[in-house]
């Protein structure tokens, strides 16, 4: 089953990504081309490449539902939903638990502004998304069974903090992210990978 799911896993790039399972799940597109069109879609944060209104668009038609924070939520118009650290709601069959992304040793995103990362629960396996978020405590009690972590630095943790995340989270894959657009390289996602070898399971697209 979770094989199943990686398989309708498209890396959008940066932190982009879709679920092409029994509904059509966004999360953080940005800079994508059109795509198949939105039951869900999932905004972290509402820095730039995160909370994209233009890309939205491209992806969202009537029966589109929004699931983000408050901040996000005053870019983006039609069916938004405001959820806060936390809290837990379900859309047509599909999970989503809002779960804390912050920073912890950088001030690019504070603990104080309630941005978001998601687990989100769908056709029975939990993709957990970080968000833009450092190795945080709160990770020690997810349970996902994929785990999309950002691995580049600078604005988020270093590929060797995502080794401890994913060590912590201990999913059934991980997948590294939030490399190859704005900061961070292939080298940030192998490096990752080479870490985990013999301990979890890393898929790079």
């Amino acid at each position: 089953m979770i094989e199943d799911i990686l398989k309708k896993i498209v890396w959008l790039g940066h932190d982009g990504f879709r679920i092409d399972a029994s509904k059509t799940v966004y999360i953080d597109p940005y800079q994508i081309s059109d795509g198949p069109e939105a039951d869900l879609i999932l905004i972290t944060h509402e820095h730039f490449d995160h909370c994209s209104p233009d890309d939205v668009a491209k992806v969202q038609h009537s029966g589109s539902v929004i699931v983000t924070e408050k901040d996000s939520a005053t870019k983006l118009s039609g069916d938004v939903r405001v959820v806060k650290v936390g809290e837990t709601l379900s859309i047509d069959n599909v999970k989503i638990e809002a779960v804390a992304a912050y920073n912890t040793n950088k001030e690019f995103h504070p603990k104080s502004n309630g941005w978001l990362g998601f687990i989100v629960e769908i056709d029975g396996v939990k993709v957990y998304h970080a968000g833009d978020t450092d190795f945080i405590p709160e990770m020690n009690n997810f349970n996902t069974d994929i785990a999309l972590l950002p691995v580049s630095g600078t604005y988020v943790m270093t590929a060797d903090e995502a080794v401890e995340a994913a060590l912590a989270i201990n999913p059934k894959i991980a997948i590294p992210m939030h490399y190859g657009a704005i900061v961070g390289g292939e080298n940030d996602a192998t490096q990752f990978k080479q870490a985990l070898e013999g301990k979890v399971e890393v898929h790079i697209f």
